[in-house]
């Protein structure tokens, strides 16, 4: 059989995972509301349940989104379109107002499992105060997104303690199937495979100045810079005892490093359990102003005086290799000779 019609095929079909080597599965009960870490998990999904797609950040068409319809629906899923999809304000989806509306349209409607953010951009933050999360604490579900959703993530796990998925969006979903790479099909697969209830593992590779050990806790994190312009507010990232990982996209190196001085001055790694430095796609340097720094440079001077394991170049991120993580979830994070590995209890 044609390599890329297996592939194509294996997907549409909500192919196993088996087949997937970069990471392992492992079947988790399901009325395991509350991990250990305190923070609820919103019930997986089942066959026939509704996944919502949303835009409280930057604008998508219909036409773009149908591939991912398209194939969460081959998963089982019933997939409910929200009004912002097509809706355009300039570089939302739609106005503040609208984006609002149809954001707590999918939260209060308990028939909606899931709600996948179609894309990111930029837009949350200028919402996130007008929500009213009152039905969604009663009824909790999935969040999907990452970048601007980063907005959503550390609001849930600061003011209600609960998991979200940072993952792919939409937007992300390759038109053609058939041509796909492995990787692609990987990532996309792990958002059907968290959503599912799946305990997921990833591994990286060796790095040079990878630091060693091993910690258990939730994880928690996102986009550096959204986490860095939260701080002091309502949904300032709560990173005390927790496994942080950051990425970032589109920044000069001294926008990173000023990021980082912002994590150490505001306490955010200080009492980590560790550290996991994502995918990082840099503006290159300014002729004649060249900062003079790397990415492991800049970290490994803000966390010298603490010994928690920290990885670089984990696969998530602003990249292909981006893979979904459950956000507010108990993990085992080990880094060893041999590379790094993220492994979900639940």
């Amino acid at each position: 059989m044609d390599r890329k019609h297996f592939l194509s095929s294996a997907l549409l079909a909500g192919a196993s995972l088996s087949t997937v080597k970069s990471w392992a599965i492992t079947p988790i009960p399901s009325d395991a509301p509350l991990n250990a870490g305190k923070y609820r998990i919103p019930p997986y999904l089942k066959p026939g349940d509704t996944i919502g797609i949303t835009c409280p950040a930057g604008f998508i068409t219909q036409e773009e989104i149908a591939p991912s319809v398209k194939l969460m629906e081959s998963w089982g899923y019933q997939v409910k379109i929200g009004k912002t999809v097509g809706a355009r304000d300039f570089t939302y989806g739609g106005t503040d107002q609208e984006r609002t509306a149809d954001l707590q349209q999918m939260l209060d409607d308990i028939q909606v499992k899931a709600i996948m953010c179609a894309r990111g951009g930029y837009g949350a933050v200028r919402i996130i105060d007008k929500i009213d999360f009152k039905s969604f604490t009663e009824h909790p579900k999935w969040i999907i997104g990452f970048s601007d959703i980063t907005v959503l993530h550390c609001h849930l796990s600061r003011n209600f303690k609960i998991a979200s998925l940072h993952s792919k969006m939409c937007n992300s979903f390759p038109a053609d199937w058939s041509l796909a790479e492995p990787i692609q099909i990987e990532t996309i697969l792990s958002i059907r495979q968290a959503l599912a209830g799946e305990a997921l593992k990833y591994t990286s590779p060796p790095h040079e100045k990878n630091r060693p050990g091993r910690a258990e806790g939730l994880i928690v994190g996102g986009n550096l810079s959204i986490i860095e312009t939260l701080a002091g507010s309502q949904s300032d990232l709560d990173a005390d005892g927790k496994i942080l990982f950051v990425e970032d996209t589109g920044e000069y190196l001294y926008g990173i490093d000023r990021m980082f001085w912002n994590l150490k001055r505001t306490g955010k790694l200080a009492r980590l359990k560790g550290l996991i430095i994502g995918g990082f796609k840099l503006k290159p340097d300014d002729p004649g102003e060249e900062f003079g720094r790397t990415i492991v440079d800049i970290v490994m001077e803000k966390i010298a005086e603490y010994n928690y394991p920290v990885c670089f170049d984990f696969p998530v991120g602003h990249q292909r290799n981006n893979f979904a993580l459950k956000c507010g979830v108990n993990h085992i994070f080990t880094v060893d000779q041999g590379g790094s590995s993220l492994t979900s209890l639940s």
